[in-house]
């Protein structure tokens, strides 16, 4: 065991840095530290390398994953690790950003390109917020927050879904999220389409969301949703580009980003869709059951 622990650290310490990474943790290094750090307008940018943390994992390395698997205590290999975090905080404002990566799959391109969209839109989101920072005038607060990360929603023997959002509040607030659904077994991202014969699916599946927003009105006082009215643009309908989800129990769940399909307040909304709705429309019952 001793043995299999020591190996499996070298392993870990052998993983090298992303080269995108490389610039701004050799700055982290260099860095001198500084007794009193002023707060002004370009602090950001002195910050930013200091405050980068790079997370990896075993997963990372099939051989370090390789020596974890083979210790009894650990049942299987994690599939999805934070790969990358960011974290700022100056000026009455702050931003944590965490960059999922999956791992483990034998098709490296669905792998590469999952994980090389992830970290695109943590850079994205990351640039956006210290642009923002940068306009800020002397002694000004941003008054801004920034959180990104993600979570599995479903880890079985068939699927793997993961969500990763971003919560906003500047004046207001808002939750965006996006979803991965991959099938294990074939290692194939599921996409809404794929699920269906046709495109049926779509007008059905919208009436089932409309009905479920009027029961949970009339239910609820204080829940609204956009639909059926005169004053505000009404909910007409998914499209197949729809963010969606398979959840633990098999069920397909259609999901809506903050003021899609209701007020702000509402927050982000979901919608379970009933099996016995889809069932003559679906190709199999594998994934939806």
């Amino acid at each position: 065991m001793e043995k299999k622990l020591k190996d499996l650290r070298e392993e870990y310490l052998k993983i090298p840095i992303p080269k995108e990474l490389n610039d701004v943790v050799q700055a982290a290094l260099n860095e001198k530290p500084r007794k009193k750090p002023r707060v002004g307008r370009n602090i950001l940018v002195s910050a930013a390398a200091a405050l980068l943390i790079v997370t990896a994992s075993v997963n990372i390395s099939p051989a370090a994953a390789k020596a974890m698997s083979d210790i009894p205590i650990v049942e299987k290999v994690i599939k999805v690790i934070t790969f990358v975090e960011w974290k700022e905080e100056a000026n009455n404002s702050s931003a944590v950003i965490k960059t999922p990566a999956i791992s483990g799959l034998e098709n490296k391109q669905l792998e590469d390109s999952l994980n090389d969209k992830y970290l695109s839109e943590s850079k994205q989101l990351y640039k956006e917020f210290t642009d923002s920072m940068s306009k800020l005038k002397e002694g000004e607060k941003g008054n801004i927050s920034v959180e990104s990360g993600y979570v599995i929603l479903t880890d079985n023997e068939t699927i793997l879904s993961v969500q990763r959002y971003t919560d906003r509040i500047q004046a207001s607030s808002s939750t965006e999220s996006q979803f991965d659904t991959v099938d294990k077994k074939n290692e194939v991202l599921l996409t809404l389409n794929s699920l269906f014969k046709d495109d049926r699916y779509l007008q059905v599946i919208s009436e089932n969301i409309k009905e479920q927003m009027k029961r949970q009105m009339a239910e609820d006082p204080e829940k609204i949703y956009w639909v059926e009215d005169d004053d505000l643009p009404a909910f007409k309908g998914i499209d197949e580009n729809q963010n969606f989800y398979i959840n633990e129990d098999g069920k397909l769940v259609i999901a809506f980003n903050s003021y899609e399909a209701a007020p702000g307040y509402m927050g982000a909304v979901e919608f379970i869709i009933p099996t016995k709705v889809l069932s003559d429309l679906l190709v199999g019952d594998q994934y939806i059951h």
